[in-house]
């Protein structure tokens, strides 16, 4: 595999490739490509987005992604707001946003409109491969457009290619991904798409493009489902005196569980999970096939933001005029997403009861100043946000606040008590220190 290697000439490029989408999956899928040796042109309706990645700057924040397009850039990666390189182009990739509507299903007129603009370029033969996460049916709902359209039967074939990248390690699970599932209805179209994928080593899975579109939406529930449960089940801890982190262990070591996402805490979010499993159950009732599990675990994750805060009211009673510090906004460390982000609910508990909300991210803050109310101080540190305060609540598990100075912060603050909902502490320790300490299941 080429990666970390130096930038490929012209003579080494392998496919013409075309993202529509220059958002975290295109700019993320587009990058590898283009150091898999591929000529990549993303393309995105924002101009000033495209400014900044042709400036070398990334938009949001990934870890390693910034380099990553600093090396190509100029050379077999470039940017614009137009289509024409898909005339050129071999395959057409479609990375554009899937947002829930009203009713929880996916909006698919994102995928459509980029449909619709590609039209004029299939002239020839081309495969156009959905990276975004789209519903069973996706696939036919294109190519019935296509074809009513008028494109000859002949100039394309539709790939159903779902991407598995978590934000934060989405370089790392981008050259090495648990596996790649191609869905397609020919032969010519997967070895188009295997070609892109050369230089990875995982296991390849060729399906339908029903059963691709349907991987995804799986997966993300199933994952979703493992965190609720051992959510539900630290609940179930607290009421016996139980460490849910010695519970997490003994049933991880069994083959047919596995360690993964058996982190109890305030809840999944970002841009997959709670769309996805929306999304499935909304796949469920339009034929009237059962979705009791999935609502279920919808319904333990919009839980947990109140379990939170109940354990910081049964510590001070009324919450009315008390100081609270947030640490930690983003969904998720390593990333500055605040989509769905389980900081949201709780700080929008904490000011319904009354509370003064000071809050602090490392990388977050400017996206999370966008959403939260102008009542809410962002601070400049972890030290300082926490400074005065009554309590503080920790949401997301960022490094830096696990190596926290416990002496200091217990000097700064008003009472020194720790609501920790990622268990980022060690009970006995920070008890020690003269805190009053609530973890999850613990």
């Amino acid at each position: 595999m080429k990666y970390a290697g130096q930038a490929l000439g012209e003579e080494e490029l392998k496919v013409r490739v075309t993202v529509i989408g220059s958002g975290y999956v295109g700019l993320t899928s587009g990058s590898m490509f283009a150091e898999l040796g591929h000529q990549v042109t993303c393309v995105d309706k924002e101009a000033e987005k495209i400014r900044l990645l042709k400036s070398g700057k990334v938009p949001f924040y990934e870890p390693g992604l910034d380099s990553l397009v600093q090396k190509h850039i100029g050379c077999n990666l470039k940017f614009t707001t137009s289509l024409a390189s898909s005339n050129r182009a071999k395959v057409i990739m479609v990375a554009v946003g899937t947002p829930p509507a009203a009713d929880g299903s996916p909006d698919l007129s994102f995928v459509l409109e980029a449909t619709r603009q590609v039209v004029p370029y299939l002239k020839n033969y081309k495969v156009i491969i959905l990276k975004s996460t789209v519903p069973v049916g996706t696939k036919q709902i294109v190519k019935d457009f296509l074809l009513a359209e008028n494109v000859p039967r002949k100039n394309f074939d539709i790939v159903s290619n779902p991407e598995f990248l978590r934000e934060g390690s989405a370089i790392l699970d981008s050259f090495h991904p648990d596996r790649i599932v191609i869905g397609a209805e020919s032969q010519k179209a997967v070895e188009i798409t295997r070609s892109l994928y050369q230089g990875i080593e995982c296991p390849v899975m060729v399906t339908s493009n029903e059963a691709a579109e349907m991987i995804k939406y799986a997966a993300n529930a199933f994952l979703g489902a493992k965190i609720s449960f051992i959510n539900e089940l630290a609940g179930i801890c607290e009421k016996y005196g139980v460490d849910i982190n010695e519970v997490a262990r003994g049933i991880g070591y069994d083959s047919r569980i596995g360690f993964h996402f058996l982190k109890p805490g305030a809840g999944y979010g970002g841009s997959c999970l709670p769309k996805d499993l929306s999304g499935l159950i909304s796949l469920a009732e339009r034929t009237g096939a059962k979705a009791s599990i999935l609502k279920a675990v919808s319904e333990v994750n919009s839980d947990r933001p109140a379990v939170l805060v109940n354990k910081l009211i049964e510590e001070l009673g009324d919450l009315q005029d008390r100081r609270v510090a947030v640490w930690g906004l983003a969904f998720k460390p390593e990333t500055d997403d605040m989509r769905f982000a389980p900081a949201l609910p709780v700080i929008n508990l904490l000011l319904h009861e009354g509370a003064k909300v000071l809050a602090y991210d490392p990388v977050a803050a400017e996206n999370a100043r966008k959403l939260l109310p102008e009542s809410v101080t962002l601070g400049p540190d972890m030290y300082e946000t926490a400074r005065g305060c009554d309590a503080l609540l920790i949401i997301t598990e960022w490094a830096e606040f696990a190596r926290a100075d416990l002496k200091l912060l217990k000097s700064i603050m008003k009472n020194p008590i720790i609501i920790d909902g990622r268990n980022i502490f060690s009970p006995p320790d920070v008890k020690s220190r003269g805190f009053v300490y609530r973890g999850v299941g613990r």
